[in-house]
């Protein structure tokens, strides 16, 4: 499964400014990755790895803005078109569980 984080915070004072970055900063500690700027990607092995991980998104929301998670399937994530620019990464995103690099 893949959990998808997209965020609209706003960021016209300092304390939403600070908000906006802790929250950033949670979801790259927690194994995010970005996907487009204010949209988090995270892959889950099974629904109760996935349940947990929004469990703890909804403990560490920031207090104003508009948050929303969407949980799909790896096979409805791999349907993604890609229309127009370019996908690239230097990170390994995989849901392989052995990697040899």
């Amino acid at each position: 499964m893949r959990i998808i984080v997209m965020f609209d915070l706003p960021t016209e004072t300092p304390l939403h400014r600070h908000n906006y970055g802790k929250f950033r900063r949670y979801l790259i500690k927690s194994g995010f990755m970005m996907l487009q700027e204010s949209i988090y990607v995270k892959l889950a092995l099974n629904q109760n790895i996935a349940n947990a991980i929004v469990d703890n998104i909804k403990k560490n929301r920031p207090p104003e803005g508009l948050v929303q998670i969407l949980s799909i399937t790896e096979k409805q994530f791999s349907k993604m078109e890609i229309i127009t620019g370019e996908y690239s990464t230097n990170t390994i995103d995989s849901d392989e569980r052995l990697l040899i690099l």
